[in-house]
């Protein structure tokens, strides 16, 4: 039967090559040098990496390749050799610790690991415990200055080999790429994403938020963090310009890079939205009015931020909430029809959820027992999740049995569900903070405190309390020169939350510390803050 037809991404690759051989895939690469190729030009590099993978590397099928690099042209020449003739991209996050990096390196058994040229001082000190890695690959045209063992140029490994012929026609069950959480806690846990799996994820986030060829994407969320939550994949799809951003990340590089490149669509962590929002109140000359939507997921997205962006810039930033385990979007804020007439300060109350399932996931929210809550918007308990992208097991973990629930995944989100369907997160289970038997959320008192003008950036964890057991304590980055006070945030915050879930201190950071992935690191500042009630 015809419907029996695998669902491998080469079949996607192979249409966007041949209806859009000349669109463009602009890359800022590691020295910071601008280099600009076509779909054509890029696809007879992709089919030379094939062949390399296997007859220079000897990479075999269903083997594992890593990469330790920035979003670039190779790297995205990476992804879709592997997809596309049957090996595992295995991305690293470059901000792991040493030792999650040996681990994920060992437990993925990588064969030969890709680098970039100014990541090489990272990976170079864990060379002699990596039990599996044959050879390295340096992401230039030269690798001459490498201590690397075993290494090779990028552009060397391409130069002399036969474009890669018809892809071969995989098990659409097959892994193309290893994704491993961030490991806050104990080692990272590894997530197969298949054939099957992405290609789906592919489809359906295409058919929620729009792309098409007339786009220019710019996948800031790294390539090394779940996928870059599939962009590489779905603008190829779609014949989409791509834009990649290298090594900086900052609002005084993407910025003009919005701008000179014209993207128009854009994804990221909200600390990127935070920095680039502030750049633009410096520099009110910067134009990014080619930019119509930005994705942002990660953590929650402050409401002030959704608002000014689109009153300011006239640029919609979508909410978007998915895990590693979810391929990984899996679900997005985006208005129904009738709420298109509502007054807008009504619609940020939509827009500032985590959104609405995308269509072919399903979900639900339970208790401590696991019994099935209401949705109205009220009840709230954890949320579980399942669909034919979201993974069944860890990888070669024995810890899988503890995350997943009769073919439910537990995501570790506490959530309510309004009767609409959206789904509300009040916050991390971890994250939570219990003050005398009720429940405070930390992600809505950091959101109040981010509308503040004079506030960049707010994180609240739960101290000890002799009285109450546990009480917020709001860590503030302020704008520079800000004379804001503790009094100040306290009273800007009353007229918004229960006068008992009001912090007991308001302290001044010089910075909120980020996990590898962007996310405020909340475990490193409850560590440090946890009796700072105390006496």
């Amino acid at each position: 039967m015809m419907d029996d037809f695998p669902l491998l991404l080469s079949t996607l690759y192979d249409r966007a090559v041949r209806l859009f051989p000349n669109q463009e895939i602009v890359s800022i690469e590691a020295d910071r040098s601008l280099i600009r190729s076509s779909y054509q030009e890029t696809d007879q590099r992709v089919r030379r990496l094939a062949t390399a993978l296997n007859r220079k590397l000897g990479v075999k099928q269903g083997q594992a390749v890593g990469t330790f690099a920035w979003n670039n042209q190779r790297h995205h020449e990476l992804y879709w050799a592997t997809a596309n003739s049957g090996r595992i991209c295995h991305t690293l996050n470059i901000r792991l610790f040493a030792d999650q990096l040996i681990y994920i390196i060992n437990h993925g058994e990588d064969q030969v690991v890709f680098v970039d040229p100014d990541l090489i001082g990272l990976i170079a000190p864990i060379v002699p415990d990596l039990k599996t890695v044959k050879a390295f690959v340096v992401m230039s045209d030269d690798a001459s200055d490498s201590d690397l063992p075993n290494a090779i140029a990028y552009e060397d490994l391409i130069a002399d080999v036969a474009p890669h012929g018809a892809w071969p026609e995989l098990s659409e069950r097959s892994p193309h790429m290893f994704c491993y959480t961030s490991g806050t806690t104990g080692d990272p846990k590894g997530v197969a994403y298949t054939q099957r799996s992405t290609y789906m994820h592919v489809i359906s986030n295409l058919a929620t938020v729009h792309i098409g060829p007339e786009d220019n994407v710019m996948p800031i969320v790294p390539m090394f963090h779940a996928s870059a939550w599939g962009y590489p994949f779905m603008a190829t799809t779609q014949g989409a310009r791509l834009t990649y951003p290298g090594p900086d990340l900052s609002a005084e590089a993407l910025v003009p890079l919005i701008e000179s490149e014209g993207v128009t669509f854009s994804a990221g962590v909200p600390t990127v939205m935070l920095g680039m929002k502030q750049y633009l109140e410096e520099n009110p000359e910067a134009d990014i009015s080619s930019l119509q939507a930005f994705l942002c997921g990660g953590s929650a997205v402050p409401r002030s931020l959704i608002e000014w962006f689109w009153t300011s810039q006239g640029v919609r930033v979508i909410q978007g909430w998915g895990m590693t385990e979810t391929n990984p979007v899996a679900s997005v804020a985006l208005l129904k029809p009738h709420m298109t007439k509502w007054d807008f300060d009504r619609q940020l109350d939509v827009l500032e959820t985590a959104g609405l399932p995308t269509a072919g996931l399903q979900v639900k929210i339970v208790d401590d027992d696991g019994n099935r809550l209401p949705e109205d918007g009220e009840a709230f308990g954890e949320l579980l999740i399942r669909g034919p992208w979201v993974t069944a097991e860890y990888y070669n973990d024995p810890r899988t049995p503890q995350s997943f629930q009769d073919g439910w995944l537990r995501t570790g989100d506490v959530c309510k569900i309004t009767p609409e369907g959206y789904v509300r997160i009040t916050d991390r289970a971890k994250d939570l903070i219990k003050s005398g038997g009720e429940w405070i959320s930390s992600v809505d008192l950091e959101n109040r405190l981010m509308a503040h003008p004079e506030v960049t950036e707010a994180a609240v964890v739960g101290a000890r309390h002799e009285k109450w057991q546990e009480r917020p304590v709001a860590l503030v980055v302020s704008r520079q020169g800000s004379d804001v006070t503790e009094a100040d945030l306290l009273e800007f915050l009353r007229p918004h939350v229960a006068g008992w879930w009001l912090p007991d201190r308001v302290i001044f950071i010089d910075e909120v510390p980020k996990t590898g992935t962007g996310k405020f690191d909340k475990k490193v500042l409850r560590d440090s803050h946890r009796d700072v009630l105390s006496g």
